[in-house]
């Protein structure tokens, strides 16, 4: 076994103030997407102008954190909100999905696109690229914070996670999935972003992230720990397994469809 390397969840702590390394991969990975579609936006076909990735900056924030908590609570825990639903509202606790945060952007951008009259599927195309920075930071964080943890596993590399009531050596599948979901993704989705062929097929770059990050979430799922208030689903599916199936399938017509929507 490796010894968990037991670090500190608060980053920094001034008396009631307290930054959180989970807070500051959110914020990190908002302001490096954010820095990253500013650039792409402007790469042929020009998808938006920089002033308005600025603009849609807001719309993201609120998308990733209203619809991450939604999903959240619908997704994993709608009887323990709907007995609860003060809880829903206390965000500091906890409790974010990222499938949920991916419904809440999408929106956002519709949305937004639709105000400013700007093409969704090139738009999202843009923000799809960038995407990946954040999941790789969240899953480091949730490292740090010794939570989501792996199954049981008596390998080289396996850990003990202080937080484990079990307290037995597990996979660190925070970081395979921080590897998958943010590395590897980052790196297909920059390669498939650089061709102008497929840039000009308005919806094929967020079909291609659908696909990745459906492929990336449910192999680490198969090393990562179900939720101990769901477990697992029929045929030994995990809750995060059975959302991203959709993922690969709207992937896949969005990929298909992208040749109508050629420009």
């Amino acid at each position: 076994m490796i010894p968990y390397p037991a670090i500190d969840p608060v980053l920094v702590s001034l008396g009631p103030f307290a930054v959180r390394w989970y807070a500051l991969a959110y914020i990190v990975g908002i302001v490096l997407g954010w820095r990253l579609v500013r650039r792409l936006v402007e790469q042929h076909p020009r998808a938006a102008t920089k002033e308005q990735v600025d603009d849609f900056l807001t719309w993201a924030v609120l998308g990733v954190i209203l619809g991450g908590r939604l999903g959240y609570v619908l997704f994993y825990r709608p009887s323990h909100y709907l007995a609860h639903p003060l809880e829903a509202l206390m965000v500091w606790k906890g409790g974010m999905a990222f499938h949920g945060g991916l419904l809440g952007v999408v929106l956002a951008t519709l949305l937004f696109c639709r105000a400013r009259r700007i093409d969704f599927f090139a738009f999202i195309d843009r923000v799809a690229v960038a995407t990946p920075i954040g999941l790789g930071l969240g899953r480091v964080a949730n490292f740090i914070n010794g939570e989501l943890w792996g199954r049981p596993w008596d390998g080289p590399w396996s850990m003990v996670f202080p937080a484990d009531p079990l307290q037995l050596p597990r996979h660190p599948s925070q970081l395979y999935q921080a590897f998958l979901e943010g590395v590897v993704l980052f790196v297909v989705m920059m390669a498939l972003s650089r061709s102008a062929a497929l840039r000009a097929r308005r919806g094929f770059l967020g079909g291609a992230f659908l696909i990745g990050y459906g492929v990336a979430r449910i192999t680490g799922e198969l090393f990562r720990e179900p939720d101990d208030f769901i477990g697992f689903l029929a045929g030994g599916l995990t809750m995060g397994q059975a959302l991203s199936v959709p993922m690969l399938l709207v992937g896949a017509w969005a990929i298909a469809t992208s040749r109508t929507r050629v420009r």
